[in-house]
């Protein structure tokens, strides 16, 4: 291929001229340039390599299809791999290099692969990888752990970078009334029409200019313009640089839009790209068509590319990709290309398949009939092609014909893609030698060349005719056709048993003989073709060879083609980033952030904050000196000996009011709560249905028909989704209202022995809250100096005398600065999650830890609470044989044999005599006890602590802390009794 830029024509700007490097070498472009284009005009042929024999590619197509020039693109942390060069645009910096290839594409050592072809046949792996032929040498885990490495290195074909994204994606929404997708001659038509019609259109195009095939032709110029200035001028939102990648439920439709990718030195403040999810309500798809190949010898040699590739980059990009051509064909679409390729002053032949054929011949072309090519002549590029007859059902040779390009056009495969996302089966047409959409139910319609018209004027008209059909107006739909002579289909050609690199997908080396080696094999179904020769799974996802192995493995079978079946096309249409399908969600973004109203507070106070489901929670409050293993031990300490203060308002919340409120509180929990007096709190347990347990919490009867149900952080959305889910569908007859009002309150917990005395310091003249007053699991309403209106309950989580106090939320701070003072004046502290899990762990409360989805009531040490006079959620199912065995894992509490050893949660707890497998048992968590003076930990094991009583147990923890000996005792490993909170 001797491709030079002409000194005139095309759409790019050149008093606008690029600098850009490729492989370190800085080469020049124009503005209005594609990577590609550029590399053409500065004569570059080889710009990549096949995936498994490493051949050389070179620029096969104009657009998304491409399977030859995919390259990298950027440096450092903004390198991409696999971007394809057709679709790149050309901007001044730009750095670009080829992938797959040592030392680089242009000699490349790993083109050795094609010496041993024949031994990485399709499946080559599947039969490789189980051993060494004859017998099977080697075969199981430990010669696949040694091919394992090796498949690893050399899997992908270019190398993402390892730093961190520097740039920000955004999500967006948008709605309209008809979505147009493709900017061509049936999309200008389809979104014009819709437009002039009242309707709400938004028109996206892949591409940076509007036009579609128009922009290949410089004739349809001013008749282009005229179309773009309509429907800007009609109301249309256009977008450029778009791309629809997948349509899915409910006319919604996922869009991705390039912003920065063409700038040399974007504004920061700009996304590189955003995610676009617009709910459509119709789908216009004017997606156009894809050229496709034929398969012969040498088809994937540089200076091979489509038809319709050369004419664009002729007539958009001024660059002449050939001197003396030779163009294959099928079809008509060749011959406009044919005519303006020799008056740019190529030497033109034209080889039709076909016989006599109704085409006026351009003038400068030479055409010959009833040939097709046989082999491609020359290594790196293109020298010439041998041609073939078809006579007496099958090839012989017809000639030689020497070229430097040469240009293949073996038919059209319309871009059904999106449609069939939607589940719309591509149909089989004979005639046009294609596949065409199917009829949906859904507010789809295709219009041009997406659905097999070809002719400009006739796509202009379908488009109309689409637009009408979207909104509603009776339309009937255009016919596919328009060439004047039929389309003669070719797929293959080869001699009679000869085996030939005739490839059907360029990227992942896939020939026709491995198709009919699958076929051969067995592997007939199109799914199995596809995974077994990894035929459409590379980067084009099977753009241009799909049909091709499809007709390849019908002929096989004897088959026609629509009898062998065609694979349904998945999202996306074209590779998605993964930055941009995460947008803004990453690092501290990745999840949202909930804080409490006590977060300033608490950051003002020392506290260092830890996530705890979606909230920000204070973790420990060290002092000078400290770190988190001795102040959270000082914490713990100071609760057991004076007081100490715990933001909780992160606990779920929920108002549940009605007349019927307390029926179905004593439904959905175990215990029950129909009898639970006005002014008492009582701690529940919810099952699922299945009998395990879901969660727990205390609730408070405010009044007769109102109550208070707590739950934990993590599970206080899945609480509230469920409860409104049992009053809509099971239960609609109750009279409740449920609401979510953990955001209302803030709230805390002050325990330890002196709690009610700081609580009383804080609240107005006259107020109670003596154990008369307020006995255990009392509820009351006080009021806070300064006239504050509180909730108090008195709930121990640690053991200790202990108080749960609520405010609204806009109070929080206000109750903090009454408590705190008289705290400290009792020599209190301010303690966070990990003291608080010390309290609950010496205690033996549970938390979601332990309540993990695979544990019963039973198995909790809580079957006691569960009711034998009522019916409950979970009820019937907790009382399976499986789940009532005695042998159960139940929860116990851990110490270590000797007391000066640790051991951590996650270990496996296991019998002396049996260090392997599952073991008996888990631990979910452990703490350094300043009651007890040594470690403890709280977990499950097989039977409960009296199974293990006087036994030695392992907690075997290999990778982390070695094997350690405990011993199984109670999980209320402090005050078993429970007289400290009582008291």
């Amino acid at each position: 291929m001797t491709a030079y830029r002409l000194a005139k024509g095309g759409r790019i700007d050149r008093s606008a001229p690029v600098d850009f490097t490729w492989d370190g070498n800085t080469l020049s472009g124009y503005a209005g340039d594609t990577l590609a284009s550029a590399l053409m005009a500065n004569g570059e042929r080889v710009l990549g390599r096949s995936f498994k024999y490493h051949r050389p590619r070179g620029i096969m197509s104009a657009g998304v299809e491409e399977s030859g020039a995919i390259v990298t693109v950027g440096e450092g942390a903004r390198r991409a791999p696999n971007v394809r060069a057709t679709v790149q645009e050309l901007y001044d910096g730009l750095c670009a290099s080829g992938q797959n290839a040592w030392p680089n594409v242009r000699f490349d050592l790993g083109a050795v692969n094609g010496l041993f072809s024949r031994f990485f046949a399709a499946g080559f792996y599947y039969k490789t990888f189980m051993g060494l032929p004859p017998f099977e040498w080697g075969h199981g885990t430990g010669l696949w752990m040694q091919y394992e490495k090796l498949i690893r290195k050399a899997a992908g074909m270019g190398a993402a970078s390892r730093e961190p994204d520097p740039d920000c994606y955004d999500h967006v929404h948008a709605f309209c009334d008809v979505l147009v997708v493709g900017s061509g001659p049936a999309g200008l038509q389809a979104a014009l029409t819709a437009a002039q019609a009242g309707r709400d259109v938004l028109l996206v195009e892949q591409d940076f200019e509007l036009g579609g095939d128009y922009l290949n032709d410089p004739g349809a110029e001013k008749h282009r313009l005229e179309r773009v200035s309509a429907v800007k001028g009609a109301g249309v939102r256009v977008m450029t640089r778009t791309t629809a990648f997948g349509l899915y439920d409910d006319g919604v439709a996922g869009l991705l839009e390039k912003v920065t990718d063409h700038l040399a030195n974007p504004d920061p403040e700009l996304p590189r790209q955003r995610f676009w999810t617009v709910r459509a309500g119709a789908t216009i798809l004017a997606t156009g068509a894809l050229e496709r190949s034929i398969a012969f010898e040498n088809n994937d040699r540089p200076g091979v590319m489509t038809a319709a590739a050369a004419r664009s980059y002729l007539n958009r990009y001024g660059t002449l990709p050939g001197q003396k051509i030779v163009i294959s064909t099928t079809n008509d679409s060749v011959y406009a290309a044919a005519a303006e390729l020799a008056a740019a002053g190529a030497e033109v032949i034209v080889a039709d398949n076909r016989g006599e054929i109704d085409i006026d011949l351009p003038n400068g072309v030479t055409i010959r009939n009833g040939v097709a090519p046989m082999k491609v002549l020359g290594r790196s590029g293109v020298e010439g092609v041998d041609l073939a007859k078809h006579t007496n059902g099958s090839w012989a040779p017809a000639g030689k014909e020497a070229c430097d390009l040469f240009l293949v056009s073996g038919g059209w495969s319309p871009v059904v893609n999106l449609s069939s996302h939607r589940g719309a089966k591509p149909i089989w047409n004979a005639e046009q030698a294609c596949f065409l959409p199917e009829i949906t139910s859904e507010p789809i319609f295709h219009a041009g060349s997406s659905a097999g018209i070809w002719d400009r004027k006739d796509c202009e008209v379908s488009g109309e005719r689409a637009a009408r059909q979207a909104i509603n107006e009776k339309e009937k739909s255009s016919q596919p056709g328009g060439w004047k002579t039929p389309i003669r289909p070719l797929y293959e050609v080869r001699l009679p048993n000869q085996q030939t690199k005739a490839f059907v997908d360029f990227q992942h080396d896939v020939t026709g003989d491995d198709v009919r080696l699958a076929q051969q094999e067995g592997f007939v179904s199109v799914e199995h073709l596809k995974r077994y020769t990894t035929l459409g799974m590379a980067t084009d996802q099977g753009k241009m060879g799909n049909v091709l192995g499809l007709a390849l493995m019908a002929d096989a079978l004897g088959k026609d083609i629509p009898d062998v079946g065609t694979t349904r096309f998945r999202p996306p249409y074209t590779p998605v980033a993964i930055g941009a399908l995460a947008g803004r969600n990453v690092a501290a973004h990745f999840k949202p952030l909930r804080r409490t109203p006590l977060h300033d507070w608490n950051l003002r106070h020392g506290a260092t904050m830890t996530e705890a489901g979606l909230w920000h929670r204070p973790w420990y409050f060290a002092r000078d000196g400290e770190g988190i293993e001795e102040a959270y031990v000082r914490e713990a300490a100071t609760v057991r000996k004076t007081v100490g203060i715990c933001d909780v308002s992160s606990l779920g919340k929920i108002a549940v009011q009605g007349p019927d409120a307390a029926e179905f509180l004593n439904r959905v929990y175990s215990n029950g709560f129909a009898k639970l007096p006005v002014g008492k709190a009582r701690y529940g347990i919810m099952l699922r249905d299945d009998g395990m347990v879901m969660d727990d919490g205390t609730t408070w009867r405010l009044a007769e028909t109102e109550f208070l149900t707590t739950t934990t952080t993590t599970n206080a959305g899945k609480v509230m989704v469920w409860f409104e889910e049992l009053l809509q569908t099971r239960w609609p007859d109750l009279k409740v209202h449920v609401s979510s009002v953990s955001d209302q309150w803030a709230g805390v917990s002050v325990a330890g022995p002196k709690s009610r005395e700081t609580i009383a310091a804080c609240l107005e003249q006259g107020a109670d809250i003596s154990n008369e007053a307020l006995p255990f699991m009392g509820v009351s309403r006080v009021m806070l100096s300064g006239g504050v209106e509180a909730l108090i309950a008195r709930i121990s989580f640690s053991g200790e005398l202990a108080y749960e106090l609520y405010v609204q939320a806009g109070y929080g701070e206000a109750m903090m600065d009454l408590l705190w003072p008289a705290a400290e004046a009792r020599s209190g502290c301010l303690y966070g999650l990990e003291a608080l899990g010390t309290l609950r762990i010496e205690k033996g409360h549970v938390t979601g830890a332990e309540l993990d989805g695979r544990v019963t009531i039973d198995d909790a040490g809580l079957g006691k609470m569960a009711s034998t006079k009522k019916p409950f959620i979970g009820s019937a199912l907790r009382q399976r044989p499986e789940l009532m065995r005695e042998d159960r894992p139940q929860l116990v509490g851990i110490f270590p044999k000797d007391r000066s050893q640790t051991f951590k949660g996650g270990a496996v707890l296991c019998d002396a005599d049996e260090v392997s497998g599952f073991g008996t048992g888990w631990i979910t968590g452990v703490t350094h006890s300043p009651a007890l003076g040594h470690w403890i930990g709280i977990g499950y094991i097989t039977g409960g602590a009296e199974a293990w009583k006087d036994k030695t147990v392992v907690a075997a923890d290999p990778v982390r802390t070695g094997n350690v000996d405990v011993e199984i005792v109670s999980p209320h490993m402090f005050d078993p009794t429970g007289e400290r909170m009582h008291g």
